[in-house]
């Protein structure tokens, strides 16, 4: 007999590294959500911080499982740590979410989506967080906490490019609808435990930026929706621990990695685009999107790439 979701175990999966004033900000809020009913478990998974993240965060929450790396395996990495550690232990649901996310106490209500047994995972409504706006100057005061960073996902599949639908716009709830997106964004990604089993981990070939719409696809090649639930909200810092989009880490890994996401899923016109794309690449200008198409090509993934 299949348990109601009310009644399953849920772990809350955090990565940190070098992030301990976010993460405990996050901790703060998880620690007053709405959980009647719920098992709820949250587990903090530090990626070989040079702080005191580990010892800060132990000291002010003991309740929360600790597991140390001992070096940065990156997101993929990191995450992978904690859903091994959820399934270990009997996860019914597994919650990634970003450590610089501020969540809602009725975060939770994205739970009610599981009812229908074809949806495979949910992601939740996504505001930037006050002040952590991309255009700072163009909202009112009182539009600040309610500007879209994430409300569902889309696929450009012609030019292999996901975006966020309804970002930078302020919300007036014409994003208020239960509704399947094409992918789900890490940043809180909650996904069935037995699905989680079924089709992997997160592919630590991506270290950094793409996994999630890659486990969103494998999710629903194995025959379940992946849903945006607009009742379960968060706040995001945006790009709290990996710097600001654009930066030459973010121009790296999302230029290799989108290679290996088009190469592996998108249609064939759209193949040969990415290679004509990356031959251009390859007698450009920018040395960091020559080193990311010659690690594409030979197969060089995982973590090749640091700020100095």
């Amino acid at each position: 007999m299949t348990k109601h979701p009310n009644d399953q175990k849920i772990f809350a999966v955090i990565v940190n590294w070098n992030g301990k004033t976010d993460t405990l900000a996050c901790l703060d809020s998880l620690h007053k959500i709405e959980k009647k009913h719920i098992d709820f478990h949250i587990c903090v998974v530090d990626n070989g911080s040079t702080d005191d993240s580990v010892q800060v965060i132990s000291r002010k929450y003991p309740d929360v499982k600790l597991i140390q790396t001992g070096k940065n395996l990156g997101y993929s990495g990191g995450n992978n740590l904690g859903i091994t550690y959820a399934l270990n232990h009997k996860a019914d649901f597994i919650w990634l979410l970003n450590n610089d996310t501020i969540v809602d106490k009725q975060v939770l209500s994205f739970l009610s989506a599981f009812d229908d047994p074809a949806v495979g995972a949910c992601g939740s409504k996504i505001y930037f967080a006050p002040g952590h706006e991309f255009h700072r100057d163009r909202y009112r005061e009182s539009d600040r906490g309610r500007v879209i960073w994430y409300a569902g996902g889309v696929i450009d599949w012609d030019n292999m490019y996901a975006s966020h639908r309804g970002v930078d716009e302020v919300d007036h709830g014409q994003y208020d609808q239960n509704q399947e997106t094409a992918f789900i964004t890490g940043c809180s990604f909650i996904v069935r435990a037995e699905i989680a089993q079924r089709v992997g981990n997160l592919d630590n070939r991506f270290y950094l930026y793409l996994e999630d719409l890659d486990w969103s696809l494998r999710i629903q090649k194995a025959g379940y929706t992946t849903m945006y639930i607009p009742t379960s909200v968060i706040w995001h810092l945006n790009a709290g621990s990996s710097g600001k989009p654009g930066n030459a880490l973010h121009e790296y890994y999302f230029t290799r990695n989108r290679l290996l996401l088009g190469f592996k899923y998108a249609p064939v016109r759209t193949k040969f685009a990415l290679a004509k794309e990356a031959v251009r690449f390859l007698f450009g200008q920018s040395s960091v999107r020559r080193k990311a198409v010659l690690d594409a090509c030979i197969g060089r993934f995982g973590k090749q790439y640091e700020c100095n």
